[in-house]
């Protein structure tokens, strides 16, 4: 069945250069909570909803559809559980409204026990196609080809970074990195064994890099890159943009990068996951500090900072917290589920208005239960 054309909500508004960025943050707040009344009555109504969400509407002694009008709304609901995406039945994610098309499952790195999974269907291609939009055609250009040096299955990243370079008029070469072995080998005690596999996937990336000129674009984790840079010159292997995400994406690591190994080329840092898709950097401005400002893609998905001891709470800007997020679309409804990670909330701004996070890192209370590994 040819899929339904996909439906980009934007990320800005289209404004005379009079609107002030209050005028935008109230029509982004209108926007977000028209989206959750859609997409609340999307997975209540027994017509259209999965089985999970028609099942918990049994306990909730409301009626969602009606009372449930605005983003704030979303408080009544309980938070979402971690342990609710581990393990099956996972067709009780799958909406009614939906059941006929084809389905994916992509998975979380398991880094914190057994993997959370997410079905998919457009989502993937959506939150991509609306991160395209962000990549300066400069240093991405359209039809060029990409080298995706990372996670490929179970994740979505290698179907994801595929449909990007297909939506931009590239081809997409990938090299898988199995990050669930490096974990077991560094958890073993075995980091020489973990280099050697790291090495074995940087090496399968020069290959490539040096076999096809019409590679520009790159996507990659923060200690790939590095490795890669030790072996090469990404100006002599002709790449001009670098799409990276990894939760070593720290301001100390974001200089580096840009002053050591970019050479000249762009530098799009993403915060993102299976379960909300891709927040975006805030562009640097000459002279600006190398902090890392996370926008999510509003309305899909929400990020705030909440107090980790009373997570209904929103921190003020510039104060730190625990990340708080929610994911809204008609295929995947997850309200106020506390993420792994901590940062500092940051107001909105010009091209984003709406709230984000800066220095996003792993909390502080879990740091010692996860390892990372390559990323």
């Amino acid at each position: 069945m040819r899929r339904p054309p996909v439906r980009l909500i934007s990320k800005t508004k289209m404004t005379a250069p009079a609107e002030t960025l209050d005028t935008k943050m109230r029509d982004a707040r209108a926007a977000l909570d028209a989206w959750v009344r859609e997409v609340v009555a999307w997975h209540f109504d027994p017509a259209t909803g999965c089985p999970f969400w028609l099942e918990r509407a049994k306990t909730l002694g409301f009626d969602p559809r009606e009372e449930i009008q605005t983003y704030d709304d979303l408080d009544r609901l309980a938070p979402f559980e971690d342990e609710w995406l581990r393990g099956g039945p996972v067709r009780r994610w799958v909406p009614k409204g939906l059941a006929d098309r084809p389905v994916y499952v992509f998975e979380t790195g398991g880094s914190t026990g057994v993997p959370k999974s997410r079905v998919n269907i457009d989502d993937f291609r959506i939150d991509y196609e609306m991160f395209s939009r962000t990549l300066p055609d400069e240093y991405f250009p359209k039809g060029a080809d990409w080298l995706s040096l990372g996670p490929t299955g179970p994740r979505r990243l290698r179907l994801a970074v595929e449909h990007l370079a297909q939506h931009r008029g590239g081809i997409s070469f990938a090299v898988d990195l199995d990050p669930r072995w490096v974990i077991k080998l560094l958890k073993a005690g075995k980091p020489r064994e973990a280099e050697a596999y790291k090495q074995h996937v940087v090496e399968q990336g020069l290959t490539l890099l040096r076999a096809h000129e019409n590679i520009r674009c790159l996507f990659t984790t923060p200690k790939l890159l590095e490795a890669l840079c030790e072996k090469v010159s990404l100006r002599k292997v002709g790449i001009t943009g670098v799409f990276c995400g990894g939760t070593e994406m720290t301001p100390q690591f974001h200089r580096f990068a840009v002053e050591e190994l970019l050479e000249g080329a762009y530098f799009a840092a993403t915060y993102g996951n299976t379960l909300m898709g891709l927040a975006v950097h805030k562009p640097r401005a000459s002279g600006d500090p190398f902090d890392i400002i996370y926008y999510p893609p509003a309305p899909r998905a929400m990020v705030e900072v909440v107090d980790p001891e009373q997570p209904a709470r929103v921190v003020g800007y510039g104060e730190t917290g625990r990340v708080r997020l929610t994911t809204l679309t008609k295929e995947f409804f997850m309200p106020r589920f506390l993420e792994r990670d901590e940062a500092e909330r940051e107001p909105p701004c010009e091209p984003y208005p709406w709230d984000g996070v800066r220095n996003v890192r792993p909390f502080s209370k879990l740091q010692t239960n996860v390892v990372e590994g390559v990323y």
